[in-house]
């Protein structure tokens, strides 16, 4: 019986599968860390705001502290935004004239808050709580990153599931003393590994299990 397929099959069979393994090797490869860019996640890309509001300005240079603006980051889910009055203790006195401002001074004349444009924003079938997290000795940095050096704020991590569960499957990795949460120079080399888990058995951190249960976030 002659031979139906030419001898070359056997080779060009043996390529294409080949071929189709390594593209779907790179496309999965270029799905993942399309997944994983600014382009998706919004990570490093600062947003244009009513007032261009500088936290390496107020933080960094002046010392303010997180909770004079964000006042409901340690008992509400929310940190909270600042209403035009805690700007305008300040700047009823400071550059009060200056053209800059004069968004904040119409907020406040007008009682209309400034619609600032949200820069962390996570899904809404996501529920996180900011006061459980400062409880349990999450600091500021650890999220939001050198916010203090940040003349515009940008998101400094992805807020993919991912990273979050990075946290909550070894939890004693990224907290701190509570007298340390807004300390923005706070380093994860400031304490050794015994001194973590006994600062995680101290805080009363629950279970690996319960932390990466889905109810968790997802309720």
């Amino acid at each position: 019986m002659a031979q139906f397929f030419n001898k070359s099959a056997n080779n060009i069979a043996r390529i294409s599968m080949v071929a189709v393994a390594v593209l779907a090797a790179t496309g999965g490869l270029a799905f993942t860390q399309l997944s994983r860019s600014s382009y998706l996640t919004g990570q490093y890309v600062e947003k244009q705001q009513p007032v261009q509001f500088s936290h390496k300005h107020h933080v960094g240079d002046d010392g303010i502290d997180c909770r004079y603006c964000h006042q409901t980051v340690e008992t509400t889910a929310s940190a909270g935004m600042p209403s035009t009055q805690t700007c305008m203790n300040c700047h009823s006195q400071i550059w009060a004239d200056s053209p800059y401002l004069e968004p904040v001074r119409a907020s406040f004349r007008d009682n209309k808050p400034i619609e600032w444009e949200r820069v962390h924003d996570l899904p809404e079938y996501t529920y996180f709580n900011h006061s459980i997290h400062v409880a349990k000795g999450v600091g500021c940095s650890t999220c939001h990153g050198a916010i203090d050096n940040m003349p515009a704020v940008f998101q400094q991590n992805t807020l993919q599931m991912e990273w979050c569960l990075a946290c909550h499957r070894d939890p004693q990795k990224f907290i701190r003393p509570k007298s340390e949460i807004y300390n923005m120079q706070w380093q994860t080399g400031d304490l050794d590994a015994a001194e973590r888990n006994k600062l995680k058995s101290d805080l009363k951190i629950r279970s690996r299990e319960m932390l990466t249960s889905c109810s968790t976030c997802h309720r």
